[in-house]
């Protein structure tokens, strides 16, 4: 009977690192592999290495989620991951399996061109001849789950008191952005960070200075379930955009996005996109840029610098107004141009730029044109 091999690749790094299409390749002797991408960011790196028909970017799904579908299928399930550092990329895999459940047979090869690179054993039931075939075929050791926990525990996890949670965040160096749940909401100030939550909100950080606006987007979370991230979203500083043709709309579509979480990919088909907020900005130039697709972004200079290089459209405007007015521009914008949809056909890209700009001129504050948001 042929062995069925899921194979779920987490984040960008371990694309970009030309090891997810290795170790895919190397699977393959052993049985039949089915991939999915398992979180966000790794989308943009699968379609920069035209992976799409290998690595399945349809959904956007968590990599609990992922694993969850791929073991209803699969005899054995392989996560790949390319962790900043050890602690990083081994707390990953706890927490993740954890949310997807103990007793799925999950085998973990983290940070596989580094000397500190492993494969994790994450359950007894896993077949150790074929985890020792792989480890010597990537020349990686096999450590057993008990390890690494030992290691991550005092690390990570949550103390919950009635309504007041503390979850630790491991793996974290000072001046990186803190990230929970796609938006930023503070700076680390320390290799030790404890983020304090009451009543579904954030209140205070041990080791990191909260971000206020931020706090006011993300609104309610449970800290005990949010995924939290800090650092970079990419950092690889040799990217590589691959560039997608576009066909534009028999009637042109302007969407509208302001400073959210979303899944930006979803406007892959619009003909223009008109963002609210530095970091939304930067992401959305970022990845429309593959397809081909420009944006007008609204900024007011505070930007949290999510990726290492931002790619911009040559037809793209960035505006930058008065410091905290990117909001207010954005919903006058919303209003007098969107009538507050997500979504409008437009005549000519010209013509709605220029009623942009008016909308902007009349509300009498200053603004510039930026080229490049990553100087």
């Amino acid at each position: 009977m042929t062995l069925r091999i899921g194979v779920i690749v987490h984040g960008p790094g371990i694309i970009d690192s030309g090891y997810a299409k290795k170790i895919i390749e190397v699977l393959s002797k052993y049985g039949v592999v089915s991939c999915k991408l398992g979180g966000t960011m790794g989308r943009t790196a699968v379609i920069d290495g035209n992976l799409e028909d290998i690595i399945d970017i349809s959904e956007k799904l968590l990599p609990s989620q992922s694993i969850k579908l791929l073991s209803n299928n699969n005899d054995v399930l392989f996560l790949l991951n390319y962790g900043k550092s050890t602690v990083t990329g081994h707390t990953f895999g706890y927490k993740v399996l954890g949310n997807a459940g103990n007793d799925i047979n999950l085998v973990q090869i983290e940070r596989p061109g580094e000397d500190d690179g492993t494969i994790i054993q994450w359950n007894e039931k896993s077949d150790v001849t074929l985890i020792n075939s792989v480890a010597t075929d990537l020349n990686l050791p096999v450590i057993k789950a008990d390890e690494v926990k030992s290691l991550v525990k005092d690390l990570t996890g949550y103390d919950k008191n009635n309504s007041r949670i503390e979850r630790k965040i491991a793996g974290v160096s000072p001046g990186e952005n803190i990230m929970v749940n796609g938006t930023i909401v503070g700076k680390a100030t320390s290799d030790e960070l404890v983020i304090i939550g009451e009543d579904n909100h954030i209140v205070e950080m041990i080791g990191g200075i909260i971000k206020q606006h931020g706090l006011e987007k993300l609104g309610e979370v449970d800290l005990s379930t949010a995924i939290v991230k800090t650092g970079l979203l990419r950092k690889a500083d040799n990217i590589k955009p691959r560039i997608i043709e576009h066909e534009s709309n028999d009637n042109l579509v302007v969407a509208f996005l302001d400073h959210a979480a979303e899944d930006i990919y979803k406007y892959r088909d619009v003909d223009l996109l008109v963002s609210v907020g530095d970091d939304t900005t930067l992401l959305s130039s970022d990845i429309l840029y593959r397809f081909n697709i420009p944006i007008i972004g609204i900024t007011d200079g505070d930007l949290d610098k999510v990726v290492l290089e931002g790619f911009k459209h040559k037809d793209s405007i960035i505006i930058q107004v008065e410091q905290g007015n990117d909001d207010i521009i954005g919903h006058k914008i919303h209003d007098c141009l969107f009538d507050g949809k997500e979504k409008i056909n437009i005549d000519d890209i010209s013509t709605f730029t220029n009623s942009l700009l008016d909308v902007i001129d009349k509300s009498g504050l200053d603004y510039k044109f930026v080229d490049k948001q990553l100087e």
